[in-house]
């Protein structure tokens, strides 16, 4: 057993690469649709799959979301969106391979049909019972509303990449009552069904290890961290930790 520690921003670039290499994804790049939709795990997952078709220039992670939860105490511009790309710049639309500048969830949902792929992230799951919930703040549910009919209305299928540091306990759907019953304030909460990928899935499908959380916590930096424990054949066990090492010392990663 080898263990490696893992801060949000390594978990997501993890994720990221796990993700652009599903089967479904690969096999929608060739002949279909994939969309991914903004959000800040979700910009390395779109990095990494724009990367893999040769068409990253003139991506930027820098803005890719709608909504970001952030310390109260930081300035707007905190989040990395520059002043001069104030307006969303558009989820990725890839179309047999090619994609699709400008475009969003809203404008390919309708022509999504089964063997296309959505990949949304979420801001809760849970773990064990593999179930996300996603937080709404728009009056017509956003963008995972969209998502859901094609999803369900076309057999669309929908992969969730999202970061041990949202596991929540507790049932999604009790929970998403109380929070959503008439008369409460704030932001509402969608427990939704797709596949999940957390950083423990994406160690087993990018080297076929077993992963387990077995801690959690950190300080200077490393706050929201897990701690995976990682089990395998020896070969298996380098190759985990020769993946996490290559992406702490990408820059701008921890």
């Amino acid at each position: 057993m080898i263990q490696v520690m893992l801060v949000p921003e390594t978990g997501k670039k993890l994720i990221g690469k796990a993700t652009a290499a599903h089967p479904a994804i690969k096999k929608a790049l060739k002949s279909g649709t994939v969309v991914i939709i903004g959000g800040t795990t979700n910009g390395y997952v779109a990095e990494e799959i724009l990367k893999s078709i040769g068409q990253e220039e003139g991506f930027s992670r820098a803005g890719f979301f709608r909504g970001v939860t952030v310390p109260r105490h930081l300035p707007a511009d905190a989040t990395g969106r520059q002043p001069e790309d104030k307006a969303f710049p558009g989820d990725v639309i890839i179309v047999n391979g090619k994609w699709l500048k400008g475009k969003t969830i809203f404008d390919a949902a309708d022509s999504l049909k089964n063997g296309d792929v959505i990949v949304k992230g979420a801001n809760a799951v849970d773990v064990p019972r593999r179930r996300a919930g996603i937080l709404i703040g728009h009056p017509h549910g956003g963008t995972v509303m969209a998502a859901l009919r094609a999803v369900i209305g076309r057999r669309v299928k929908m992969i969730i990449p999202v970061g041990l540091e949202k596991r929540v306990y507790g049932d999604l759907d009790a929970l998403a009552e109380e929070v959503n019953a008439p008369g409460q304030k704030g932001l509402r909460l969608l427990p939704v069904m797709g596949e999940i990928i957390t950083e423990i899935d994406a160690i087993c499908m990018l080297t076929g290890a077993k992963a387990e959380l077995f801690a959690a916590g950190g300080i200077c930096g490393a706050e929201g961290a897990v701690w995976i424990a990682v089990c395998g054949t020896p070969e298996q066990e380098k190759k985990a930790k020769e993946i996490v090492d290559r992406i702490e010392k990408i820059p701008g990663n921890r």
